[in-house]
């Protein structure tokens, strides 16, 4: 299959190209290269690009004779999207639409879509289900739940087959330290308190030790990057126009920020020092997937059900490119 990866230059989307590849199809990634690097794509397979041009979208899908697209191309952080909301539903929005419509002007029908568990705001309960009411409570959360809207429109009428993937804490690293997680700026647990173990950083902040869970600090579902990856192609590999795929990704299992930093301290043998500050205001104490949906309906199953090596592939990651991909 000839697969067309938006945002393939970014953390997830480069590990879903290169175990795309890996599995046979052919491969090219889309990026604008704001957040995403060079570095993380194979040699002649990056089409440097914008959401936002749809001639260009449309010459790509043309030229390379796409038979569907996973969609990854996205601004993610929630604090901006609060303080500059514009931008997120311009780009995250607009710039999907764009690659949607240009799809559609194409004849291509196949979509994966990298959705989040952002959609579902506070959860009822946890874990949380696909059955849950979605109510975002911040405009990234809320741009993705739009995305998920208009797919479900565009399925209905133009008969397209498309999967709404919604994941949680994406985290670790490739396998051979290659590929994983450089952000400017960083915002995920795991490569923080890796920093500190590198002398990049003084300490790690924890944001609340009193939260109602076993050790009062905040607990999320930790999932393989690779995991991630292995999900999107087992969901395109089942996509035929008319299917749809809307499922949770996660471990189901929950590690609170205090067993993340021991973590790294054990993988590390650093003694990456830890400062407790207030919760940070909407940040629920737990967000834990049910995944049973995508086990049953893709046949998808994560290989890393524990924290430690989920950072151990990290900790190859940092000390191979301390300083990411330098670009």
């Amino acid at each position: 299959m000839n697969v067309l990866v938006s945002g393939g230059a970014g953390y997830v989307g480069s590990h879903a190209a290169r175990m795309l590849a890996n599995a046979g199809h052919e491969v090219w990634a889309y990026d604008n290269l704001v957040f995403g690097h060079r570095g993380a794509v194979a040699p002649g397979r990056l089409i440097e690009g914008d959401l936002l041009d749809r001639p260009k979208l449309e010459a790509a899908l043309k030229a390379h004779k796409i038979d569907a697209v996973m969609h990854f191309a996205a601004f993610a952080y929630v604090g901006e999207s609060v303080t500059d909301p514009g931008k997120y539903y311009h780009n995250n929005v607009v710039g999907t639409l764009s690659l949607m419509d240009a799809m559609r002007a194409v004849g291509v029908r196949r979509i994966v879509f990298s959705s989040t568990c952002a959609t579902y705001g506070e959860p009822e309960s946890v874990p949380i289900r696909e059955s849950q009411a979605q109510n975002p409570i911040n405009p990234y959360g809320y741009t993705k739940l739009v995305i998920e809207r208009a797919l479900a429109d565009y399925a209905k009428a133009y008969k397209w087959g498309y999967a709404a993937l919604r994941y949680f804490n994406a985290s670790g690293a490739s396998a051979d330290g290659d590929l994983g997680e450089d952000h400017d700026p960083e915002t995920h647990l795991i490569p923080l308190v890796l920093q500190v173990a590198l002398g990049q950083r003084e300490h790690i902040t924890i944001f609340g030790d009193k939260l109602p869970t076993p050790d009062g600090t905040c607990i999320r579902d930790y999932i393989h990057v690779d995991d991630l990856a292995s999900a999107h192609i087992s969901a395109l590999e089942r996509l035929e126009p008319g299917t749809e795929f809307k499922c949770n990704l996660g471990t189901g299992q929950g590690t609170s920020v205090k067993e993340v930093v021991d973590a790294c301290r054990r993988i590390t043998g650093h003694a990456i020092p830890a400062v407790i500050a207030g919760p940070r205001a909407g940040d629920p104490p737990a967000l834990v997937a049910d995944a049973s949906l995508a086990r049953r309906e893709l046949g998808w199953t994560p290989r890393f059900t524990s924290i430690a090596p989920i950072v151990e592939s990290a900790w190859r990651w940092h000390q191979k490119h301390p300083n990411g991909y330098g670009d």
